[in-house]
């Protein structure tokens, strides 16, 4: 074998040969050893420099302030009480882990926790995780976690990257998943009957059923589960002491976003990784035989088409399961979640709620504005720009998106024209 086709041999077969083995510690990715850049990051850099600080309470430890640092908003907690976290001995149906999020950040605390567990969706990362020490005393400061948290949070779960999770899963009368009945990873693709086990759920949702609310019983092959007991819960039950934790809920909407949202913070990543890989190889490739580098090759071309269209599909809520019935939360979850904008002259916004077929009105994420989908790199990001003009415009058919009318896909190029910073000069008219 020459040397040439030795190094050709490497560049194509080595990188997908460790795809299984934290292909993302090793360039261009670079994991573990590239600096954080996201809003908890940024947090506890100014703790360090001492520009920031948090307050303790007697009560909650560091995590009021924090949530007010990260303006990640009290009704949107929810509450888990699957042991299928960090801190697992300290999770029960009576004592179950409190989850706080906003668009780029994720916080986690149990009663009697050692620290407060923190994630956030980073543009050039992915998933980052942190902790917060939950003893008082000295300089509050958060630490960047690897390892241990990659354990569960870079599997075939999150398809092998940096990622978040959402798991239902037949959780026992201590909140032990009992595996033989299975577990499943859910987001807005997933039927509502699968949904949410191991999960306390706050709302109305008619005569749709799911697996929240409810405990596990084991039978010789798997689990049951009843489904009645658990609907249309107005309350937490008895079990649960409500004066314990922030708030006295757990919003299904906040559920119904959060299930969006962290399916779609994982689809990013997976586009970003994608494409710099992509680009990666090429590189090398087009140096042996110097090539034109500003030209993408058909490779990185299939690459970037093949992720690019798995956000857009999912992004204008192409296999969104609809609602049964109208649904509705216990808590100002939906009101504040709307409240945040950006809405154009007419007072519309992507995060305007429908809740009545389906979870928003109209048909394109919010996370469009977020840093992490500023942050893909060009060519993936003008990829989506462009199939989202096509959709929109009508020059790509969608007849089976019923839910993408003509109204509606005016108002979203109508929004966006208004609110979002960066669109494409043949956006913008």
């Amino acid at each position: 074998m020459n040397t040439l086709f030795r190094a050709v041999y490497c560049v194509l077969l080595g990188p997908g040969l460790a795809l299984a083995q934290d292909a993302f510690e090793n360039p261009p990715i670079r994991y573990s050893e590239t600096a954080d850049n996201n809003p908890v990051s940024r947090l506890g850099s100014s703790l360090a420099s001492g520009e920031a600080s948090l307050a303790y309470d007697e009560r909650f430890g560091y995590l009021p302030s924090l949530l007010s640092a990260l303006e990640v908003p009290v009704s949107s907690q929810l509450l888990v009480f699957s042991k299928t976290s960090l801190q697992l001995r300290q999770i029960s149906p009576s004592t179950p882990r409190a989850i706080y999020f906003n668009d780029d950040v994720y916080v986690g605390s149990v009663q009697g926790g050692a620290v407060l567990e923190i994630s956030a969706a980073d543009p050039d990362l992915g998933a980052v995780f942190y902790t917060l020490d939950q003893q008082p005393g000295g300089a509050p400061r958060i630490v960047r976690q690897h390892h241990d948290c990659l354990r569960c949070h870079a599997t075939t779960l999150t398809r092998d990257l940096p990622g978040h999770i959402v798991r239902s899963v037949f959780a026992g009368p201590d909140g032990q998943p009992i595996l033989k009945a299975g577990s499943l990873v859910t987001d807005q693709t997933t039927p509502l009957e699968q949904r949410w086990g191991g999960w306390y759920i706050t709302g109305e949702h008619g005569e749709a059923r799911h697996r929240g609310n409810t405990i596990a019983e084991e039978t010789a092959h798997d689990a049951e589960i009843d489904t009645e007991a658990g609907a249309n819960r107005a309350a937490l039950p008895p079990r649960v002491d409500t004066g314990k934790y922030l708030a006295p809920h757990s919003d299904l909407v906040a559920m119904l976003v959060l299930e969006h949202q962290t399916r779609l913070h994982n689809l990013l990543t997976e586009a970003s990784f994608e494409t710099r890989l992509a680009l990666h190889r090429q590189g090398i490739i087009d140096r042996l035989f110097e090539r034109d580098p500003e030209a993408l090759s058909e490779s990185s071309e299939r690459i970037i088409r093949q992720i690019g269209d798995k956000v857009v599909d999912y992004m204008i809520f192409a296999d969104e399961v609809e609602l049964s019935d109208p649904v509705r939360g216990t808590s100002d979850f939906a009101a504040e979640f709307a409240a945040r904008g950006p809405r154009d002259s007419q007072g519309r916004s992507l995060r305007d709620l429908d809740l009545k077929g389906r979870l928003f009105t109209y048909p394109l994420s919010f996370l469009i504005y977020s840093e992490q989908f500023d942050g893909l790199p060009a060519p993936v990001r003008s990829y989506i720009y462009q199939r989202l003009w096509n959709i929109f415009t009508g020059v790509e058919p969608t007849p089976d998106l019923l839910h993408l009318t003509n109204y509606k896909c005016r108002a979203v190029i109508e929004i966006l024209r208004e609110t979002k910073a960066g669109l494409p000069a043949y956006w913008l008219g």
